[in-house]
């Protein structure tokens, strides 16, 4: 640990009256980085490749102390994480929030004890952009908007009126990022195009409670025809909770066919694209290790970062039919993003 090495040896020379010579053991000790990790949970495939692409970069071989938090998606389990790697004199912190709010306090204790804080994935919604260093993660709000454009596109190519897309909304945890942005993406949508939004409650980004929303939605709505997961874990219960029902699962909405469209493009969730069970998988790439690691770097050598870093994120779809979409990021800067058809070869070569 930098902090707490400088400290010991600039004691040593006051109290010896000479300048340090550090030994060659001293000297890599002191090139080590502690890094400490408060992470939102294990909620998700999404979120396990996330924190293993945190783990395998800030190893020991690279010259890294990680100490990594799991805060079961409690908020006062992150607070009390930070304020321990506060204790611990860590020289970075990365912070995934369960919410984007109830920050300011805690961050300001960071910012007094000159720790940089990196905020990952999720934003902080905070009085003053100071209190952490920089961020870095996904455009949640462009990932919903390319859901909704390709929407729009499939069922324009495919003849269907826009008053009869029947749409239920799965949204991930109420505050979050991905679901702040994603449910507007949608919501926009149905404002744009006349779709009709029957329903929006919360699956939490699990399969199970995704499961539990879809059989209650299918209770009380016999018209769904497009399900709208926020992640692919809740699309996995909705397709389970479709099937229990007697219902398939599928593209042909026209037809019958009840339409999951999903985010993150884990491998399982690719997988279900490529069988037909999603019909469209919108990336929400977990791979932050890296780029975490070249903010700190570039913090280390004296450099200024930016703000936002957003990480390049792709579309995938069962078929060919859209092949490409428009879409606004939150810069309010208008893309033309491609839409891949998946396939076996292109699941077999991904990291996740």
């Amino acid at each position: 640990m930098k902090k707490k090495i400088v400290s010991a040896l600039l004691t040593a020379t006051m109290v010896c009256g000479m300048s340090v010579v550090p030994a060659v053991g001293v000297a890599a000790a002191d090139d080590t980085i502690t890094v400490g990790f408060s992470q939102v949970g294990a909620e998700s495939d999404w979120r396990t490749a996330n924190t293993e692409s945190m783990k395998s970069t800030f190893s020991e071989e690279n010259g890294y102390e990680l100490i990594f938090d799991d805060a079961q998606q409690k908020q006062e389990n992150q607070l009390t994480a930070i304020r321990n790697f506060i204790q611990q004199e860590v020289d970075y912190i990365l912070l995934a929030p369960v919410t984007e709010t109830g920050w300011d306090t805690v961050l300001q204790e960071a910012k007094d004890a000159d720790i940089p804080v990196i905020i990952v994935d999720r934003m902080v919604d905070v009085s003053d952009d100071s209190l952490y260093t920089t961020w870095i993660g996904t455009d949640s709000l462009l990932e919903g908007r390319k859901a909704a454009e390709w929407l729009n596109a499939y069922t324009t190519a495919k003849g269907i009126d826009a008053k009869d897309v029947n749409i239920v909304d799965i949204q991930g945890t109420i505050g979050s990022t991905a679901q702040i942005g994603r449910s507007k993406g949608l919501e926009e949508g149905v404002d744009n195009y006349g779709w009709n939004l029957l329903a929006q409650q919360s699956g939490e980004f699990t399969q199970a409670k995704g499961q539990e929303v879809m059989e209650s939605m299918l209770k009380q709505y016999d018209n769904i025809n497009v399900v709208y997961c926020e992640n692919d874990n809740e699309a996995f219960g909705a397709i389970d909770a479709i099937e229990a029902a007697g219902k398939t699962v599928g593209s042909d909405i026209a037809n019958g066919e009840i339409m999951v469209i999903s985010f993150d493009t884990t491998n399982a969730g690719l997988t279900d694209t490529l069988a037909g069970k999603i019909t469209c998988d919108v990336e929400c790439n977990p791979l932050h290790g890296p780029r975490a690691e070249e903010l700190i770097k570039a913090l280390e050598a004296g450099e200024e970062v930016e703000k936002l870093n957003y990480v390049d994120e792709e579309i995938f779809a069962t078929d060919d039919t859209v092949d490409k979409v428009k879409a606004v990021n939150s810069l309010d800067e208008e893309g033309e993003y491609a839409v891949t058809p998946i396939t076996q070869e292109i699941i077999d070569g991904r990291a996740y």
